[in-house]
């Protein structure tokens, strides 16, 4: 009789990949975790409990079909793991490093509730596609026909690549079109190489391109080309701009040198370190907190990324200031650890009163206590009057996160209809617009959120997009 490979969660513990040690990875920006090994790949997939209500698959937004490739990978068939794996996800590598699986997969695993300790999920899918590209598994992008129909997709970011992967695998021909100079979006120039090194996002971008799609980079929309333009030259149009205007700080002397917007900390040591671009905003020091005293202001992920940069940047100090407590911090509970490890300060129940000095020296500290919940269930910050403290800082940064930008008014798109939140008003199934043949999906819809929400709307979108097409050409006969 077979050995059964799996339900082994009562008698094998939860392991994570090895982690390097704090001392160590603060002063590089490599990947923290180590690669599973295969048998311990294969372990750690055979604690899966196989349940009959899957609820780390239901807690997916893509509704990956976990339970199925942890199986496979735990029976040794690691390419049809991938296989599976990928039929629901377009980069599940990138899903399986970044990922909150705290918030969402393992968060819900069943074997968790019942104090187990959760499988392992993203540690695994991430061994999965990493194998799959060492092994030659994942294949170009080779449509069985081609097809006449065009669509243009504005941003390359997860919405607009994850839609173009589909359609292109359809035989539709695509156009990306995007105001940066590398495809990949927050992926490329707003996620840290500790969380995700660079060419993991640059080998899918490289195989979009060799499939067919046509990017066109360093092309603004509204200034290098219009929408309208778009419109013409394409069938359909998606948008995938995701939201990058910052949210502003309030108080006295918040106009200071020295007090920046976490895109362009982030963008600027990306560029600078991982793809060794010229920046002469970091070289000055501008975006360089180099031997700074940094604070951080803002509780997400994007705050996490901000202060654990600054670790590695040489910053002689980095304290992060949060209105809430930990129970509430927005930000992933795995990232608040290794920020920790690595040196990081929480200074929980505060947030910024003014600044003082231009060149800024120093953020005027208010603190504050949990109150009576609000709309959303969650205790508001109250200030506790005469409890102000200085906090000494050469460098701030704001990462309080991102509202859309004004893109009927930048586009001159009087059609496009938006909400009061000034996100792109659209039908969360099929992304349709206002616009006939526009679409939009991703955080521009959304409001700013995860890399695999935007996945989903892309993939979603484009086969609404196919069956339009579909839908048209039966008309036409």
């Amino acid at each position: 009789m077979a050995k059964q490979p799996m339900l082994k969660f009562v008698t094998v513990g939860r392991d994570m990949p090895e982690k390097r040690a704090a001392d160590a990875r603060a002063h590089d920006f490599q990947e923290i975790y180590a690669e599973f090994a295969e048998r311990k790949a294969e372990e750690q997939a055979g604690r899966c409990s196989q349940c009959g209500v899957p609820y780390c698959q239901s807690h997916c937004p893509l509704h990956n079909n976990i339970p199925d490739w942890l199986k496979l990978t735990a029976e040794g068939r690691l390419e049809e793991a991938y296989e599976v794996s990928q039929a629901t996800n377009t980069f599940p590598e990138i899903c399986g490093r970044i990922c909150p699986q705290d918030r969402l997969c393992e968060g819900n695993c069943v074997i968790e509730q019942s104090g187990h300790g959760t499988v392992t999920i993203g540690a695994v899918e991430k061994y999965i596609t990493d194998t799959a590209w060492e092994e030659g598994w994942v294949k170009p992008l080779t449509p069985a026909q081609e097809r006449p129909e065009s669509v243009g997709i504005i941003g390359a970011g997860p919405g607009g690549l994850a839609a173009a992967d589909v359609l292109r695998r359809a035989g539709v021909q695509v156009t990306v079109y995007d105001r940066y100079d590398r495809a990949g979006g927050l992926m490329t120039y707003g996620i840290p190489g500790f969380k995700l090194e660079k060419p993991v996002v640059m080998r899918r971008n490289e195989q979009l391109e060799a499939g067919g799609v046509t990017f066109r980079l360093n092309c603004a929309v509204g200034e290098d080309i219009s929408f309208e333009q778009i419109r013409e030259e394409h069938d359909a149009v998606i948008i995938a701009t995701g939201v990058y205007k910052s949210r502003e700080l309030q108080g006295p002397g918040a106009g200071a040198q020295g007090i920046v917007r976490a895109i362009d900390f982030l963008t600027a040591s990306n560029r600078a370190v991982n793809f060794g671009d010229s920046v002469p905003e970091f070289e000055s020091g501008e975006l360089n907190a180099e031997g700074k005293r940094v604070v951080v202001i803002g509780g997400g992920d994007t705050a996490m990324d901000c202060v654990r940069t600054s670790i590695r940047q040489g910053a002689t100090s980095v304290k992060c200031l949060y209105r809430r407590d930990r129970h509430n911090m927005p930000g992933s509970q795995r990232e608040v650890a290794n920020a920790e490890e690595e040196g990081v300060e929480f200074e929980w129940l505060t947030a910024p009163k003014g600044f003082k000095g231009d060149p800024v020296n120093a953020v005027v500290v208010q603190k504050m206590r949990l109150g009576q919940p609000d709309a959303t269930g969650r205790q508001s910050p109250e200030v506790i009057e005469g409890a102000d403290y200085d906090e000494p800082a050469d460098l701030v940064i704001k990462a309080l996160g991102f509202e859309p930008e004004e893109l009927p008014k930048l586009w001159g798109a009087d059609g496009l209809e938006v909400t009061r939140w000034g996100t792109v008003k659209a039908d969360f199934g099929s992304g349709e617009t206002s616009i006939p043949g526009v679409y939009a999906v991703g955080d521009i819809v959304r409001g700013a959120s995860l890399v695999v929400w935007a996945i989903r709307d892309g993939r979603d979108c484009a086969s609404a997009v196919l069956d339009r097409f579909a839908a048209t050409a039966v008309a036409a006969e």
